[in-house]
């Protein structure tokens, strides 16, 4: 078997799809430069980035899917999974190889992953942006750090600039390292260093304004004032809100 090793990049995967039918090589095994370790029994061949490559791999995509696959693809590498990109490459391979309506088989493991991958990326979008609470700096910025289980930062990119697009917000993903920054006209992706705070999810006392004690307090006030103690139900509650996303919202947070 031959290991097709990649960079990990949405361009490096369509390329490897390209390479595959330039070389026909048989079964193959894709996998990335951050798990690739030599085999003695398995040959390895390195995939070189090439834009026109993946620029063809990707618009014969979008000639055989809808934009509903299209974007079931795109969800499916967001999700930064090594079988989810196997799946991916072998699910446009089969694409290819196969009539019109391939994507419909859902008796192929390989457009199943897909599916069923894209759905969990889609849920995990929808919780941040639920339960994203941008928290006031000192220098007049809303700041927010998250943690997702895949990087969804690309999808939740224009509902924060549509919902908030009278100020200006950074969304910063603390494992992956990189963030997005709103400055009223245009969202620009940022990196910054966060070696002297362990902790980035809410900045410290001193770095955030005099008012957002206020905020924070107005909001939980407004959170107990429209709460029903009869009507509580900690199990359904945890099910519409898990408790791994309580550290983003202000009203489970205590002073």
């Amino acid at each position: 078997m031959t290991l097709y090793v990649f960079d990990g990049s949405l361009e490096g995967l369509l390329c490897a799809v390209f390479e595959w039918f330039e070389r026909k090589p048989g079964q193959v095994k894709l996998v990335s430069e951050a798990v690739f370790l030599p085999d003695a029994f398995s040959s390895a061949f390195h995939i070189h980035n090439d834009a026109q490559k993946a620029d063809r791999v990707w618009k014969g995509m979008e000639s055989k899917l809808s934009r509903g696959w299209i974007r079931r693809c795109y969800c499916t590498f967001l999700s930064e999974q090594e079988e989810a990109y196997t799946a991916l490459f072998e699910f446009i391979c089969y694409l290819f190889s196969s009539e019109a309506g391939a994507e419909k088989n859902y008796g192929n493991p390989f457009v199943l992953t897909v599916s069923q991958t894209a759905r969990k990326v889609e849920r995990e979008k929808h919780r941040m942006e639920a339960f994203i609470r941008f928290q006031h700096t000192a220098d007049g910025i809303f700041y927010c750090g998250i943690d997702p289980d895949f990087n969804v930062l690309p999808l939740i990119m224009n509902h924060f600039k549509n919902r908030y697009a009278d100020q200006k917000w950074i969304i910063y993903d603390i494992p992956r390292r990189y963030g997005l920054f709103y400055d009223l006209e245009k969202v620009e992706e940022i990196k910054m260093d966060f070696n002297i705070q362990k902790n980035m999810i809410s900045p410290s006392s001193p770095a955030l304004s005099e008012k957002e004690g206020l905020y924070a307090v107005l909001w939980k006030d407004y959170f107990k004032s429209a709460n029903i103690p009869a009507r509580k139900n900690l199990k359904l509650h945890t099910q519409h809100v898990p408790k791994r996303y309580w550290k983003y919202l202000t009203e489970k947070q205590s002073w």
